[in-house]
């Protein structure tokens, strides 16, 4: 990403299991990224297309900062796979095995893993109702909602309903649940399956984008409530639409590794948002 943002916005498409993003650095463009700009390039007819758009900061105390905006406008506290790609791509430019990263979420490590795969941790599990947030208190392991669902925070909200089968669940009317009066700043909202004691299967909608092929936050927040409902032991595989996570609720934090990949680098036209 070399260009000037006289010729355009640089940006970098990215995925990780199919999550798909934009990585803007404004490291070398400068301030660039608004609500009118990642709508219109997260528009998948008329413009590029994302889950997340991911803007790459200078920050004093970590090695980079990074904010996170959704294909509708809205902004997102945490985005798991899009961190992780930024890693990957970060750690290969500098020639190292380590990264800090500053999220909303607050200081988070990558390190680099055998076969390719990226590690990043996410930190600790949101369990207080207040700031997940929810809009009154509640038992966060059995929500007062039908379906009995659980709800944990990682730095976004996350609401996940346990089923039968999560590939034959109606997903779309689950994600209803993303807007319920519960959650006052809207939640992402998961249907799992417990498939053996370290194994799910998960299926996602995502807060201000709908349903996705991959997400991190939502997997780390799959993982702590199965564990914390007895479902299964704090690290599990996970299988999504789009592949398989791991994930690790450890004593300094919920660490997911997983693939990433790097499809393509373009430029944005001046006057395009």
């Amino acid at each position: 990403m070399t260009r000037t943002p006289r010729d355009g916005l640089p940006f970098m498409k990215m995925h990780g299991l199919g999550n798909d993003f934009v990585v803007v650095d404004e490291r070398a463009t400068g301030p660039a990224v608004d609500t009118a700009l990642a709508r219109a390039m997260g528009d998948r007819h008329f413009g590029v297309g994302f889950d997340q758009l991911a803007v790459i900061r200078d920050d004093a105390e970590a090695d980079l900062a990074l904010v996170f905006w959704n294909a509708d406008g809205s902004t997102a506290g945490a985005c798991g796979n899009a961190t992780r790609c930024v890693a990957a791509r970060e750690m290969a430019r500098r020639g190292t095995e380590r990264l800090t990263i500053r999220t909303e979420r607050g200081l988070l490590r990558a390190e680099v893993r055998d076969a390719g795969l990226t590690a990043v941790n996410m930190g600790a599990p949101i369990l207080d109702w207040r700031d997940v947030p929810l809009a009154r208190e509640v038992d966060l392991l059995h929500l007062p909602l039908d379906g009995d669902p659980v709800a944990t925070g990682m730095g976004n909200p996350h609401c996940t309903f346990f089923v039968t089968d999560a590939e034959a669940a109606d997903l779309a009317a689950f994600g209803a649940f993303e807007r319920h009066a519960l959650f006052p700043e809207g939640t992402n909202v998961q249907v799992a399956h417990c498939v053996a004691p370290d194994h799910l299967r998960m299926r996602v909608w995502e807060r201000g984008v709908g349903p996705t092929l991959a997400s991190g936050s939502s997997s780390c927040a799959v993982a702590v409530a199965a564990a914390r409902r007895g479902l299964t032991g704090r690290s599990v595989r996970i299988d999504l639409d789009g592949g398989t996570i791991h994930v690790d609720w450890r004593a300094d934090g919920v660490w997911m590794t997983g693939p990433t990949a790097h499809v393509f680098e373009g430029v944005w036209p001046r006057g395009a948002a």
